[in-house]
C-alpha cells in the first residue's frame, strides 16, 4: 500500500454500482474515475476480483486496458489460477488501496469467497480503510442480501456479506427486477433496501450512504421500505444521482 495514504484519515468506503464501469460502459469512464478519485492515495493499487465472472479473461483484459491508462497500479486475483498463493491471499489483498469486484454469478462468487476465506479478508480490508467497489453482483455482495438471477428462471434473494445494512437490487430498471425486489421485501424475504439503476452508484462512508453519483443524466437510486399505507405494501423514494459529467 502506498505510504502517502497512511497519513490521511481512513474511512470505511464502499462504492456500489447498479451497472456501469469499464465492463458495461467502456466508452464512459465517469464511474471508474470517480472510484479512483475517492481513494486518498495519489497512485493507488487497485485489484480486480473477477470471481463472479468465474475469472473470465474478457473482464480481466478490459480491466487492464482501462486502468493502465490511469494513475494507478492495477492487478487482479483469480481464484481459478492453478498457481494461486492460497497461504498468502490476505497479504495479497491487503496490499491494495482499492478492491474492485465484477458482476456475474452472485451465489458462485460468495461460495468461492467463503471457501477461500475471502469473506473474512475483505471485511478486514474494509475495516482498515481499503476502498471496496463493485458492479452488479460486485455491488450487492456488500449488503446483508441482494436480488439475484443466480438461480435459473427466477429472481430471488441471496444472503450476502452484511458489511452494509439492508438489501440491494442492481440493474433496478431492468425487466422484472423492480417488482421482484418489491415483492420480496413486502413478504419479508428480503430486508428493506436500495434499488440502483444502471449508471448510478451508491457511495457509502462508515456504513452510511454519503451520496449517489451517476455516469448518465437521470440515473437514480431508490430507497425501498415497507409501507402499510401503500397498496403494494411498499414505499419507494427516489434519489437522483449527481451526474459526474457535470463536474468535468
Amino acid at each position: 500500500m502506498n505510504d502517502e495514504g497512511e497519513t490521511m484519515e481512513k474511512r470505511k468506503q464502499i462504492i456500489a454500482m447498479g451497472g456501469g464501469g469499464f465492463s458495461m460502459e467502456p466508452g464512459n469512464p465517469l464511474l471508474d474515475d470517480y472510484i479512483l478519485s475517492q481513494c486518498p492515495v495519489k497512485k493507488p493499487g487497485i485489484c480486480l476480483v473477477p470471481t463472479a465472472s468465474k475469472d473470465h479473461m474478457d473482464y480481466i483484459r478490459d480491466f487492464y486496458e482501462f486502468f493502465m491508462t490511469r494513475e494507478c497500479s492495477p492487478r487482479h486475483l483469480s481464484l481459478t489460477d492453478p498457481g494461486l498463493p492460497v497461504g498468502d491471499l490476505e497479504n495479497f489483498l491487503l496490499a491494495n488501496d482499492i478492491i474492485y469486484v465484477t458482476g456475474g454469478h452472485t451465489g458462485y462468487m460468495l461460495a468461492a469467497w467463503r471457501a477461500f476465506g475471502l469473506d473474512i479478508i475483505l471485511k478486514k480490508a474494509w475495516q482498515t480503510g481499503i476502498l471496496l467497489a463493485g458492479v452488479s453482483a460486485g455491488a450487492s455482495c456488500w449488503f446483508e442480501a441482494g436480488l439475484t438471477d443466480s438461480k435459473p428462471g427466477r429472481l430471488s434473494g441471496e444472503p450476502c456479506l452484511g458489511f452494509l445494512k439492508g438489501s440491494h437490487c442492481a440493474h433496478y430498471e431492468n425487466k422484472g427486477r423492480r417488482p421482484a425486489f418489491h415483492r420480496l421485501i413486502a413478504r419479508g424475504k428480503l430486508p428493506e433496501g436500495i434499488g440502483t439503476e444502471n449508471g448510478a452508484a451508491l457511495h457509502f462512508s462508515d456504513g452510511e450512504l454519503k451520496t449517489v453519483v451517476a455516469s448518465r443524466p437521470g440515473a437514480a437510486a431508490y430507497i425501498i421500505r415497507k409501507g402499510s399505507q401503500s397498496v403494494t405494501g411498499i414505499t419507494e423514494d427516489k434519489i437522483e444521482g449527481a451526474w459526474l459529467g457535470g463536474c468535468v
